[in-house]
């Protein structure tokens, strides 16, 4: 069946077709208006007719197999992919060419066919060309590119195989999450000018050969911490893109702490009237409703992404006690805090009101949260101290388990019981833990987020104009040079569940500046999560890395000139029919 720009649907032959104009899913939180293609050269080739071709029909097929004759070679090399991938076999007598009448053809699998979906709306903005996607029992490529599920690929539940030759691209993988990293891999090796989102004129050639790719740990994800300062829906969904675009695959939601809360709680209203309008610096604040957080929740999911929401406790919770004094320990409301300390909150873990609060909220949250891991935080409950501590902690995690959910929390609560499946984040700076490496032995694994090389809210330099220093500076190659697999001392690669780069916001107030300590460290977080250790090569990543300049240039992104990596002179920002185009990047 084909899906017409007007919704009309008409029938096709044996396979169905989505075009352009039917239902898809969405890949910008905020798209612009529909283009109009002016690409030179955009005309589609001209198959021979079955009768005797005119001399005109002819010339037209003569110029268009000249110009693939004469085409230039890749500008992208196979290997330059970010994060490496685990084998890379070029073929550089297989290059292809994405044409304008190419289609894309996914197995009949509703989540293969959103993958297509995906690529092919990745790909429409820059190239004009329709790229309709259709759906086959058997995919073949057919000068085109083929998203095939298929079982004997072999490679686990995220990896894929990607074969691109002179008559097509196929992108094979076991499982719907395989198809979607490889369109992510698919979309780095076309130019830096496939993320204009106009028409550009561009050779579209694809480098040939074959890739073969898993990652190297199940967890790889990134923090945004929306307590101290708050960021719209918008805001989030863009971060998530970031996210995808390099195959990290948790997006840990900060969503507590004393300058605000930021989630819904039907049975405790407060929480967000009066919890949640404030942020550091005494600005509005905001809260994100169930509607807007399941929004956030399906937005992640399509691209297989998975939500971890954090509720700090015991301490980290001001917010909470302004909205319900009942929690303090004195029963006195404290006044609403807009201030960057640590530290000096916590409710009172001698009250059982308080573990009715605790079951409330997490049993609300766990019902609108489809991932298995609830974060319920841990760190810094400076005042609530050893037996009362883990005696607070072990509760905690028996309400989160009864609720069918999996315990994640800092590193401090380590030497509480272990639960089935719980899950330390270690944020140290010292490799040295042996209370951490005791809970690993009884049972724990591990994210690893060291402060030093992971924190994205540290500075770059002295210079940087927002950040923190108290974990030291982090250039690229800080983040980029260390090992999660053999990092914390005492612990073995096999408990270490991933790693993710954590960005705390209280000097961070717009998504520009999210996006400048984002980037381009997040890359290299995102390539120790999963490329082989034996692909970790800091001069090849800088090398690679830089490449990645002007597709950032081009889709708008603000991003860290770090002077330690050779971005290329002038930004390979192509022609963009009149539109003008900023300069995001910040150096």
């Amino acid at each position: 069946m084909t899906t017409t720009p007007a919704g009309e649907p008409h029938f096709c032959h044996n396979r169905r077709e989505y075009t352009p104009g039917a239902a898809a899913v969405s890949t910008n939180p905020s798209p612009g208006p529909a283009t109009t293609p002016e690409v030179a050269g955009a005309a589609g080739p001209i198959p021979l007719p079955t009768q005797e071709p005119t001399a005109a029909a002819l010339a037209r097929a003569a110029e268009r197999a000249a110009t693939d004759l004469l085409a230039a070679p890749a500008p992208i090399q196979l290997a330059d992919v970010v994060p490496a991938p685990r084998d890379v076999r070029p073929d550089p007598a297989g290059n292809w060419r994405l044409s304008p009448d190419a289609v894309i053809v996914a197995s009949t699998e509703p989540a293969a066919l959103a993958a297509a979906v995906h690529l092919a709306e990745l790909l429409r903005p820059a190239t004009g060309y329709p790229l309709p996607v259709t759906d086959a029992a058997t995919p073949q490529a057919d000068d085109g590119i083929a998203l095939v599920l298929d079982q004997a690929v072999g490679l686990g539940t995220e990896g894929y195989r990607l074969d691109v030759t002179t008559s097509g691209v196929r992108l094979s993988a076991v499982t719907a999450t395989g198809l979607f990293h490889g369109v992510q891999t698919l979309r780095q090796l076309l130019p830096p000018a496939i993320e204009s989102t106009v028409p550009v004129t561009e050779a579209w050639i694809l480098p040939g050969g074959t890739i073969t790719d898993t990652p190297r740990f199940p967890y790889r994800g990134a923090m945004l911490d929306v307590a101290r300062h708050f960021f719209a829906i918008e805001d989030v969904l863009r971060v998530v893109d970031h996210l995808a675009r390099y195959k990290l695959n948790h997006l840990h939601l900060h969503l507590t702490d004393d300058q605000g809360w930021r989630i819904a709680v039907d049975s405790r209203p407060k929480l967000t009237t009066v919890g949640g309008a404030t942020e550091v610096g005494d600005g509005p604040g905001g809260f994100y409703t169930k509607a807007d957080y399941a929004r956030i929740v399906s937005y992640a999911a399509d691209r297989h992404i998975t939500v971890v929401p954090e509720i700090d406790l015991p301490g980290h919770t001001n917010s909470a006690l302004v909205a319900y004094p009942e929690l303090a320990p004195d029963k006195i409301a404290p006044p609403p805090y807009t201030g960057t300390d640590v530290g000096f909150s916590y409710v009172d873990p001698t009250d059982e009101r308080t573990y009715d609060f605790v079951a409330d909220v997490f049993g609300e949250l766990a019902a609108i949260t489809p991932g298995r891991l609830l974060h319920i935080g841990g760190d810094e409950a400076f005042k609530v101290k050893g037996e009362l501590y883990t005696g607070f902690v072990e509760r905690v995690q028996r309400i989160v388990a009864e609720l069918g959910k999996t315990v994640v929390g800092w590193h401090q609560v380590a030497p509480a019981a272990h639960v089935d499946g719980r899950v330390l984040q270690w944020w140290g700076t010292n490799g040295e833990d042996p209370t951490t490496a005791d809970a690993v032995r009884r049972g724990a694994r591990l994210v690893i987020s060291p402060g030093n090389h992971a924190y994205l809210d540290m500075k770059y330099a002295p210079d940087t104009p927002i950040g923190h220093d108290w974990a030291g500076l982090i250039d690229v190659r800080k983040a980029y040079d260390w090992d999660p697999g053999t990092h914390v001392a005492d612990v073995p690669e096999e408990a270490v569940l991933g790693v993710e780069a954590p960005l705390w916001t209280e000097s961070v107030t717009s998504l520009a500046e999210i996006e400048l300590l984002l980037l381009p460290r997040l890359p290299a977080i995102a390539e120790l999560g999963w490329s082989p250790r034996a692909t970790h090569d800091w001069a090849g990543f800088r090398s690679r890395l830089a490449g990645h300049g002007p597709r950032w240039a081009t889709a708008g992104i603000t991003f860290h000139a770090a002077p330690e990596i050779p971005w290329p002179a002038v930004p390979a920002i192509p022609q963009q029919h009149g539109v003008p185009h900023p300069d995001p990047i910040i150096p």
